[in-house]
Protein backbone atom coordinates (compact mmCIF):
# COMPACT_ATOMS: atom_id res chain seq x y z
CA UNK A 1 0.00 0.00 0.00
CA UNK A 2 1.39 3.41 -1.01
CA UNK A 3 0.51 6.57 0.87
CA UNK A 4 0.50 9.78 -1.16
CA UNK A 5 0.53 13.35 0.11
CA UNK A 6 -2.02 15.64 -1.53
CA UNK A 7 -1.30 19.32 -0.95
CA UNK A 8 -2.78 22.69 -1.87
CA UNK A 9 -6.29 21.31 -1.52
CA UNK A 10 -9.16 23.79 -1.49
CA UNK A 11 -10.34 24.26 2.08
CA UNK A 12 -13.86 23.35 0.97
CA UNK A 13 -12.80 20.01 -0.56
CA UNK A 14 -14.30 16.90 1.04
CA UNK A 15 -12.99 13.35 1.01
CA UNK A 16 -15.57 12.49 -1.66
CA UNK A 17 -14.46 15.37 -3.90
CA UNK A 18 -10.81 14.33 -3.58
CA UNK A 19 -11.73 10.72 -4.40
CA UNK A 20 -13.72 11.91 -7.44
CA UNK A 21 -10.77 14.07 -8.53
CA UNK A 22 -8.48 11.03 -8.63
CA UNK A 23 -11.17 8.92 -10.33
CA UNK A 24 -11.59 11.54 -13.05
CA UNK A 25 -7.87 11.13 -13.78
CA UNK A 26 -8.11 7.35 -14.07
CA UNK A 27 -6.95 6.39 -10.58
CA UNK A 28 -8.88 4.42 -7.98
CA UNK A 29 -7.88 5.23 -4.40
CA UNK A 30 -8.57 3.00 -1.41
CA UNK A 31 -8.76 5.67 1.30
CA UNK A 32 -8.85 9.46 1.41
CA UNK A 33 -8.08 11.53 4.51
CA UNK A 34 -8.44 15.31 4.44
CA UNK A 35 -6.56 16.69 7.43
CA UNK A 36 -8.62 18.95 9.68
CA UNK A 37 -7.89 21.28 12.58
CA UNK A 38 -8.58 19.34 15.75
CA UNK A 39 -10.39 22.25 17.42
CA UNK A 40 -12.37 23.90 14.62
CA UNK A 41 -12.82 20.97 12.24
CA UNK A 42 -11.78 23.19 9.32
CA UNK A 43 -9.81 21.53 6.53
CA UNK A 44 -6.10 22.37 6.65
CA UNK A 45 -5.50 22.32 2.87
CA UNK A 46 -3.80 18.94 2.60
CA UNK A 47 -4.48 15.27 3.03
CA UNK A 48 -3.43 11.77 2.15
CA UNK A 49 -4.65 9.02 -0.17
CA UNK A 50 -3.75 5.36 0.00
CA UNK A 51 -3.51 3.20 -3.09
CA UNK A 52 -2.99 -0.56 -2.98
CA UNK A 53 -0.99 -0.93 -6.18
CA UNK A 54 2.44 0.76 -6.54
CA UNK A 55 1.96 1.21 -10.29
CA UNK A 56 -1.41 2.90 -9.72
CA UNK A 57 0.19 5.17 -7.11
CA UNK A 58 2.83 6.25 -9.64
CA UNK A 59 0.06 6.83 -12.19
CA UNK A 60 -1.75 9.01 -9.63
CA UNK A 61 1.33 11.18 -9.19
CA UNK A 62 1.83 11.50 -12.95
CA UNK A 63 -1.84 12.15 -13.78
CA UNK A 64 -2.90 14.35 -10.84
CA UNK A 65 0.12 16.44 -9.79
CA UNK A 66 -0.27 19.99 -11.06
CA UNK A 67 -3.92 19.56 -12.04
CA UNK A 68 -6.77 21.84 -11.01
CA UNK A 69 -9.26 20.95 -8.28
CA UNK A 70 -11.87 23.60 -7.48
CA UNK A 71 -9.58 26.40 -8.68
CA UNK A 72 -6.36 25.24 -6.96
CA UNK A 73 -3.34 23.48 -8.44
CA UNK A 74 -2.96 20.24 -6.49
CA UNK A 75 0.40 18.82 -5.39
CA UNK A 76 0.63 15.01 -5.34
CA UNK A 77 3.74 13.11 -4.27
CA UNK A 78 4.81 10.17 -2.17
CA UNK A 79 4.21 10.80 1.53
CA UNK A 80 7.27 11.07 3.74
CA UNK A 81 7.34 9.61 7.25
CA UNK A 82 6.20 12.03 9.92
CA UNK A 83 9.07 13.76 11.70
CA UNK A 84 9.43 13.05 15.39
CA UNK A 85 8.47 15.75 17.86
CA UNK A 86 11.03 15.18 20.55
CA UNK A 87 11.37 18.68 21.98
CA UNK A 88 7.78 19.85 21.79
CA UNK A 89 6.95 21.67 24.93
CA UNK A 90 7.79 25.07 26.13
CA UNK A 91 8.54 24.00 29.63
CA UNK A 92 11.49 25.44 31.47
CA UNK A 93 14.78 23.63 31.73
CA UNK A 94 15.90 22.67 35.21
CA UNK A 95 18.76 24.67 36.64
CA UNK A 96 21.99 22.86 37.20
Amino acid sequence: MKKLFVGNLPYAATETEVQNFFSSHGVTVDTVTVMRDRFTGQARGFGFVEIEDDAAAQLAIENCHGKDLMGRTVVVNEARPMASREAAGGGRRARE
